[in-house]
């Protein structure tokens, strides 16, 4: 669906991206995480034909940005991070007015309208003017707006800024379900522990370099190159820790807040046999649980943190 290859943007002798290679395929949430400048809208734009790379190709359902255009804009539908409504426009008009502009008429104007609407929760502003909605409604708008033509590729950039919690698990819900219809959906976002909730393939690039491209979890495997255990015991705790630190499989083992913290070797995947080991020498479980790494920790650690603000 979308394949990019050495796709280069350059200003003078600044490199706002420089390399990017990417594919993705029918029904991929890919989630784009990078900071401030990285580079994460400069792509999308070239992607939705509204910047021309320096060099480098790039094509979105086998057609080539260059000699496609008109073809791709069809097929994609591009929300940036921050747009304008107009301001003497109901949000129903205001979505009339762009299905008008992508040829939708007659009753299927309407009836796709009515449905946006429904879809993104805002079928009770429909007669509100667009510039009094709130951030987080004035995004759903802006998705809804994006859906009106049903595009194959959907490019968003920041979608779920100035959301609160209800709207942004109704959000999410929404992109998995636009997933599983089988668009492929490119997301930015400086939330990053929701991406990992959503998308399949993460990337991460800083500075114009696109460090990791990959899936989430082959992400997390880079990232934590040994497990972590948390363990919380019956009396005697010091008895469970030296057991524990006895173990062919265990780093090392530490006490924090009334639990134990149990490091594995690197390349110790089967730890199995130590609740089994415990109950044994008479410990009850309280709790025993994987230490989870979300994409914010595997962020930081995969860019060393040089210029990375969230």
């Amino acid at each position: 669906m979308i394949k990019a290859s050495d796709l280069t943007k350059k200003y003078g002798d600044l490199f706002a991206i420089r390399a990017i290679e990417l594919e993705l395929d029918e029904g991929d949430l890919f989630g784009f995480i990078g900071p401030n400048g990285a580079g994460k809208t400069t792509t999308m734009r070239i992607i939705a034909t509204l910047l021309n790379p320096s060099w480098g190709e790039a094509y979105v359902c086998g057609n080539s940005i260059y000699t496609s255009a008109k073809e791709i804009r069809r097929l994609v539908g591009y929300m940036p991070d921050f747009f304008g409504v107009y301001d003497d426009m109901k949000v129903i008009e205001y979505l009339e007015f762009f299905a008008a502009a992508y040829r939708i008429t007659g009753k299927e104007r309407r009836r796709r309208c009515n449905e946006m609407l429904e879809i993104v929760d805002l079928d009770f502003k429909r007669d509100a003017f667009a510039n009094t909605l709130s951030r987080g409604q004035t995004q759903r708008l802006g998705l809804a707006r994006t859906l009106l033509h049903d595009p194959q590729v959907l490019l968003l950039d920041e979608p779920l800024s100035g959301l609160d919690p209800r709207a942004r698990i109704e959000m999410r819900n929404l992109l998995r379900k636009l997933g599983q219809m089988g668009k492929t959906i490119i997301v930015s976002s400086h939330i990053l522990p929701e991406l990992a909730d959503i998308c399949n393939k993460v990337g991460i690039i800083d500075r114009g370099v696109m460090s990791v491209n990959a899936s989430v979890a082959d992400v997390m495997k880079q990232v934590r190159e040994q497990i972590v255990l948390n363990i919380k015991v019956s009396d005697p705790q010091k008895d469970a820790t030296l057991l524990l630190e006895q173990h062919t499989t265990v780093d090392q083992v530490t006490a924090e807040n009334g639990q134990l913290v149990v490091t594995l070797k690197k390349g110790v995947v089967d730890y199995s046999d130590l609740p089994t080991l415990l109950i044994e020498a008479g410990h009850r479980i309280h709790l025993f649980n994987e230490e989870e790494v979300n994409l914010e920790v595997a962020f930081m650690t995969l860019t060393k943190g040089t210029g990375a603000k969230i």
